[in-house]
């Protein structure tokens, strides 16, 4: 991912940060199919750009951050759609969406949505379940899929890392 930033812009690559500071550790593709990691992983990282603290970049200001977060972003989601995979390109759209009106409406946590989404990333099933979330505030249905899909272990370990990147 930052290999293919830096490759892509001498702006990309002035924000990345020395090797030694880097934070490889993934938080969601470990619930993913592993053909989705690396594209999840990316979207991740451009969602930190915008909300959070990146793991692989530093950027000078944040009109670079906002920048190199749609990048990222877009990035993700081309990896992802060469599996032809348009469930999962859509999902990842709902996700995108979902989460950004969480940040708008200031309600908070937006980590169930990441762990329901990476469980179940081009199953197609979380429709009833984002709606829930997204008009009635109610979260369970998404972590239900989660959990029951990935296990609770691995959707709490999940939360807990995303918590540690956008607390």
């Amino acid at each position: 991912m930052a290999v293919e930033a830096a490759r892509q812009s001498p702006l990309w690559a002035a924000a990345l940060r020395p090797d030694d500071e880097q934070e490889r550790e993934p938080v969601f593709s470990p619930l993913c199919q592993e053909r989705y990691a690396l594209g999840l992983e990316t979207i991740y990282e451009g969602y930190l750009l915008h909300y959070g603290r990146p793991r692989l970049f530093a950027p000078a200001d944040a009109d670079t951050a906002l920048l190199l977060g749609d990048y990222l972003y877009a990035h993700g989601l081309v990896r992802i759609a060469r599996f032809e995979a348009v469930d999962a390109v859509a999902d990842l759209a709902a996700l995108i969406s979902l989460c950004s009106q969480i940040r708008a409406e200031g309600r908070g946590d937006d980590g169930v949505p990441w762990v329901a989404t990476s469980a179940r990333l081009g199953v197609g099933d979380l429709e009833e379940a984002r709606i829930a979330l997204r008009h009635d505030r109610d979260p369970a249905p998404l972590l239900t899929l989660a959990r029951a899909t990935a296990g609770s272990e691995a959707v709490e370990r999940a939360l807990g890392g995303h918590r540690r990147r956008v607390s």
